[in-house]
């Protein structure tokens, strides 16, 4: 790779259809699901519309930087940036969850116990400040937390040691071993898709068995808005690294230029990070 001190200028892609082909796929997901919402039933094709938009932007967009890459458009001031760019995107990530975690702390610890002490002023007679609530208004069913020591734990063992199988494969791709970085990008995404599949066991033993859905209380609210975001991030995650493991297979990447298969890699490790919180944070204390 070029060293940024021995390079002389910065490539700059030609102009590019895709953010407004981008543009049109918004607009047709945002039209469509307004559409959608109101029982119209053109909302639908324009979401289904949308989608197939989208899909042909990433694969175009994606492809073109693919291209761009190959042809060794990129070197050291190129990767540079593309390092920046995904360091903020995955602190934006941080600021997203740390919100959300934020939420948790300030229902759990604050308002839970300062409604219980003004309950007689504030809210129902029956109201108990007690977490996870099992009363609130308009809720006529008792649910029940998710117990950690079941499939959450079962997940977090998953995403641990897909976490060991990321990095087994990123020192393959050092050392020039080929077939360790297939084997270890091949393993991490079953188990991120193992994941996924035990995740929405849990979801629908959640909603069939505990009865707890988002309407069930602050409880419910916080762990479907934390977890459904993270099982999100790993659903995002899982077809990044597939997409990296097809290009692996087509031969791309060396020990010096790889920077696409470290970026999946560094979110990887985030979304892990992130559910070692979540796992401690939402389901055992």
């Amino acid at each position: 790779m070029m060293e940024t001190t021995e390079q002389t200028h910065y490539f700059v892609p030609s102009p590019s259809r895709w953010p407004l082909v981008g543009s049109a796929a918004l607009f047709c997901l945002g039209l469509g699901a307004a559409l959608t919402v109101n029982s119209l039933g053109v909302g639908k094709v324009l979401l289904a519309l949308g989608f197939a938009i989208l899909l042909w932007m990433l694969f175009g967009w994606f492809g073109d930087v693919i291209r761009e890459s190959l042809n060794g458009a990129y070197h050291g001031k190129e990767d540079m940036s593309f390092r920046w760019g995904m360091g903020w995107f995955i602190f934006s990530e941080v600021m997203f969850f740390a919100a959300f975690f934020g939420a948790l702390f300030y229902v759990r610890t604050i308002s839970v116990p300062e409604l219980g002490d003004m309950a007689h002023k504030l809210l129902y007679p029956d109201f108990t400040a007690a977490w996870p609530l099992s009363t609130g208004p308009g809720i006529t069913q008792h649910y029940e937390a998710v117990a950690a020591w079941g499939l959450p734990a079962i997940n977090t063992l998953l995403l641990l040691t897909s976490g060991a199988t990321v990095t087994w494969a990123h020192w393959g791709l050092i050392q020039g071993k080929r077939k360790q970085l297939a084997a270890g990008l091949l393993l991490t995404v079953l188990l991120g898709a193992s994941f996924l599949t035990l995740q929405f066991v849990e979801y629908h033993h959640a909603f069939t068995e505990l009865n707890l859905t988002l309407a069930a209380g602050a409880y419910g609210m916080t762990f479907f808005m934390l977890t459904g975001f993270h099982g999100l991030h790993v659903l995002l995650g899982t077809i990044i690294l597939f997409v990296v493991l097809l290009r692996v297979l087509r031969g791309h990447f060396d020990e010096h230029n790889h920077f696409a298969f470290e970026a999946a890699a560094w979110y990887w490790h985030f979304v892990d990070v992130v559910w070692l919180l979540l796992f401690v944070f939402v389901y055992w204390l």
